[in-house]
């Protein structure tokens, strides 16, 4: 199904609304606890954000659109076969979550212990085995009434790290079918990148430690030496894979994409100016506070390093046949319209919201635990867990994403093997 814009699309929505009117119900009495727990700025923590002046500083930050050919694309359409939508791709589940109940007392090590989670699920060890998880997604960051078609959708990032040589940093995205809360399915699709005009494809090699979906495309993170700095994908290019097996790309008798049996071609790229010290956006968000909306992204940094982050954001376009993508001036380039350093160290996801951002921090040697720090202008503070050490240790330890589904009032990330979701409350309130 094609994006047909935002108030067409509410309308089809509206039959969901009262299933989510009722989690957000659920969830009024937790969702004023990160707010109400960060309230206290420590003396210890990262301080406030540091504006950067919107100069030469920031001018390296900016990318080049580099689109595909749409010669291109047609001409693997082609090949492959009519392109198939999100829907189809719900529809035959590889596997299922298991709800937090049922997950062993290992996998639940990686929730947070404040704020806590209100929904978790983990995947199963089988299906997984050899990969490593990334950034999470959703249809409430594609839409602003949460709904895609009429699915409610969670994507989750995934990387190669076993297998075979040719194998290691293949990078593929779970579908997950969240119309029911209480038993979400998932569907692999594997990421490509179209080679030879069209004519074949190539597996995209990459971390996938930053991930949106916005209208109808998905916009994501690389690293490994890629000069890009984010690869798009078409959610309405979404093609079968005929051939199963180990391979990616064409093969005798069809089409190959390592097990999977989806793949997503990308249709274009933004790529870095490869200066010295331009900051790779390792993590990225949504931010819908903004007008237009606007991607945010982070720099990933060594836990205990001293050297400070910088978080900045690029406005979505508004243009006629440009949707989803970045704006661009006439030479193709995305320019920084606001950013900040921080102290926090060891930065993985990154959310902001109006004035207030929120960065995760990864757990330090010998933790189990990061640290959510909320942060603006004027200072910072964290959550407490609880103890007498007065420790802010309270977050997950590796949540690489944070995605924000403003329908619901909840935050979606995952680490280790659990997905889980958690209030963020009141984003726009007053710093306190």
């Amino acid at each position: 199904m094609r994006h047909r814009g935002r108030h067409r699309r509410r309308r089809r929505g509206r039959a969901v609304r009262a299933f989510l009117a009722g989690t957000a119900l659920a969830l009024t009495a937790a969702a004023t606890m990160i707010s109400a727990s960060q309230a206290t700025v420590t003396d210890d923590g990262p301080g406030a954000l540091k504006p950067l002046a919107l100069s030469s500083g920031t001018e390296r930050m900016g990318l080049t659109e580099e689109l595909v050919p749409q010669a291109d694309l047609d001409r693997l359409a082609a090949g492959m076969g009519r392109p198939v939508g999100v829907g189809a791709v719900l529809a035959g589940a590889d596997g299922a979550l298991r709800d937090a109940a049922g997950c062993s007392a290992a996998e639940r090590e990686a929730l947070p212990v404040s704020p806590a989670a209100t929904r978790a699920y983990c995947w199963d060890a089988g299906d997984t085995e050899g990969w490593q998880p990334g950034a999470v997604t959703s249809s409430g960051d594609a839409d602003d009434d949460g709904i895609w078609g009429t699915n409610r959708v969670i994507l989750s990032g995934w990387s190669r790290t076993g297998g075979t040589a040719a194998d290691r940093g293949l990078a593929r995205v779970a579908f997950v079918n969240a119309n029911d809360l209480e038993h979400l399915s998932y569907t692999w699709v594997l990421l490509a990148v179209p080679v030879d005009g069209g004519r074949d494809y190539r597996g995209l090699v990459s971390h996938v430690s930053g991930m949106v979906w916005y209208q109808d495309k998905l916009l994501v993170t690389t690293d490994g030496g890629d000069a890009s700095a984010l690869y798009v994908y078409d959610m309405n290019r979404v093609q079968r894979a005929d051939v199963t097996g180990e391979a990616v790309g064409r093969v005798p008798g069809g089409w190959s994409a390592n097990g999977s049996r989806f793949v997503l071609p990308a249709v274009g790229s933004y790529r870095l100016d490869g200066a010295v010290g331009t900051p790779h956006p390792s993590t990225v968000s949504l931010d819908r506070s903004t007008a237009p909306d606007s991607l945010v992204a982070g720099e990933w940094t060594l836990d205990g390093g001293d050297r400070a982050a910088r978080l900045w954001r690029y406005p979505f376009s508004t243009a006629g046949g440009h949707e989803g993508l970045l704006a661009t001036d006439a030479g193709g380039r995305a320019r920084v319209s606001e950013a900040y350093r921080t102290k926090v160290t060891g930065v993985r996801g990154v959310l902001s919201y109006h004035d207030e951002w929120y960065v995760s921090r990864a757990a330090g040697d010998g933790k189990r635990h990061g640290v959510l720090w909320r942060q603006t202008t004027e200072g910072a503070a964290a959550a407490e867990c609880g103890d007498t050490t007065e420790s802010h240790d309270c977050w997950s330890g590796r949540t690489e994403s944070l995605s924000y589904w403003a329908e619901t009032g909840e935050v979606w990330t995952q680490s280790g093997r659990m997905l889980f979701a958690t209030p963020l409350g009141p984003l726009d309130g007053p710093d306190q």
